[in-house]
């Protein structure tokens, strides 16, 4: 791979947006529908009972606002912060690898919560009152989603050091100005400085120009003072 497509992968607005999106598809799979339980006739008021992933797992909505909101926070963030924000999303990636895999390998654990709610049964009870359960494919794409997250979170951690700081154009800017106004006034002053050396004042134009304009005067009032004599 070459260089320049290495960072484009690597670069600032790749990897947020990646995070961007798992946190979205997270936000997505925690109210689709996870598991589909048929339930014996008579043991409950339903016959058949929908479970999304936030039923499952109440944490996922958090973890996936909480991915939103760390790609908001890389935007800004310093180098030495970056690598904080960077191990928190590779945390929050593996819990939501974490909560898919358990809603695949142990779909009732998380059910029993509505399993509960419609039967009053709670318990090891709970597995002789469902005729047949169906496991949706959300539960496998939210697992993919922790894991690109995860992903996300090393390649931030090994390459975002080297992304530049936001603020950090217009602050340069700002400090280019200032040196160049501080310049502009070291050179006058570096000027004065030579003239007076040369034995010249500097402030010669300036007293010329007020001589000049004395002497305007002057004659002016010469001349109005010359008049006639009566």
């Amino acid at each position: 791979m070459s260089d320049i497509k290495r960072s484009k992968l690597t670069g600032k607005g790749s990897l947020i947006g990646l995070v961007v999106l798992a946190g979205a598809a997270a936000l997505l799979a925690s109210v689709q529908a996870w598991l589909s339980i048929a339930l014996l006739p008579g043991v409950a008021t339903v016959e058949e009972l929908t479970v999304t992933g936030q039923q499952i797992t109440p944490a996922l909505t958090l973890i996936a606002l909480a991915a939103l909101a760390a790609a908001l926070v890389l935007t800004i963030a310093g180098k030495g912060f970056r690598r904080v924000i960077a191990v928190l999303i590779v945390a929050l990636g593996g819990g939501l690898a974490y909560s898919g895999v358990q809603a695949i390998v142990n779909p009732l654990d998380g059910a029993s919560g509505a399993l509960e709610g419609v039967s009053g049964i709670a318990g090891d009870a709970q597995a002789s009152l469902v005729s047949s359960l169906t496991v949706s494919a959300w539960p496998a794409v939210t697992v993919a989603v922790g894991v690109v997250l995860a992903l996300a979170g090393v390649l931030v951690l090994l390459f975002g050091s080297a992304w530049k700081q936001g603020g950090r154009k217009y602050e340069s800017s700002t400090e280019s100005k200032r040196a160049r106004a501080a310049g502009t006034a070291t050179g006058d002053r570096i000027s004065d400085w030579e003239a007076l050396s040369d034995g010249d004042d500097p402030t010669d134009g300036d007293d010329d120009f007020v001589d000049g304009d004395d002497a305007i005067d002057g004659s002016g009032d010469q001349g109005l003072g010359s008049g006639p004599r009566q």
